[in-house]
């Protein structure tokens, strides 16, 4: 393990946790924004459902870890949410089960230590049409739709109520971007860079908002080893240096 210990992020889910850093994706996004402040730790897995997630929950997440993250941000429901398959195979997870697989989730990360903190993700929507025809020929009897994904998004905002967890509604979010079924998914389902934009606003808008103590809002975080240094760039005077610790100017997007 490299030092000085930072506060661990993690990132947890099914693929659009584990696709995260692709295509100008949100984990991307939050490991430079985070740059110097904390690790983003990605344990993301593609197709999985939240039956999955608890069968390696206390792996990924044991109770007697020396260090417990700072933050776990949580997506399940994009696979539950398909329709069943007939032979009774497949991610479908009935919608009841899939809330109390998510409390299950929710009570063992609060349970970790008394400073971790969570956030979940709800299920977005996806593009119907573009769905059809990228699963066309590779997948039997494929069902998504928004009505089924509204139904799971809705059930964890819910759920996330009665827990006491900040959640994300990225249903309502991404459906907020003009033409978002053309300019926020890659596939369909996967988010391309614009989709990606949406889930990093609206965590920054969560971690902004949240009382927490330490805030675990980027810019309310000690950047590490700030300080200035005469080996810094020299600055018009030719006299001073410039300390870049603290520069975003590369970033497209100044995030909040």
């Amino acid at each position: 393990m490299v030092g000085p210990v930072r506060p661990q992020f993690v990132l947890f889910g099914s693929s659009i946790v584990q696709l995260s850093y692709c295509n100008g994706g949100w984990g991307a996004i939050l490991s430079d924004v985070y740059a110097r402040k904390a690790d983003i730790v990605l344990r993301g897995y593609y197709g999985w459902n939240s039956r999955r997630a608890l069968q390696v929950l206390d792996q990924v997440f044991p109770k007697d870890a020396e260090v417990q993250p700072s933050l776990i941000i949580v997506y399940f429901g994009g696979n539950d949410s398909m329709g069943p398959h007939s032979s009774g195979l497949g991610p479908h997870v009935p919608l009841h089960e899939y809330v109390e697989n998510m409390r299950t989730i929710g009570e063992h990360l609060k349970s970790l230590s008394d400073t971790t903190r969570i956030i979940f993700l709800s299920c977005p929507p996806v593009n119907e049409d573009k769905v059809r025809q990228s699963s066309s020929g590779f997948f039997s009897e494929l069902v998504r739709t928004n009505e089924l994904c509204q139904m799971y998004s809705e059930a964890c905002l819910e759920l996330c109520k009665e827990i006491g967890v900040p959640a994300v509604d990225l249903f309502n979010a991404i459906q907020r971007r003009p033409d978002w079924l053309n300019t926020c998914f890659t596939d369909g389902v996967h988010l391309a860079a614009e989709g990606s934009k949406v889930v990093v606003e609206e965590l920054l808008k969560v971690l902004k908002e949240a009382e927490w103590k330490p805030s675990l809002h980027w810019k309310s975080m000690p950047t590490e080893f700030a300080e200035d240094s005469p080996y810094d760039l020299v600055a018009a005077d030719g006299k001073t240096t410039l300390n870049p610790s603290e520069w975003t100017f590369h970033r497209a997007i100044q995030w909040d």
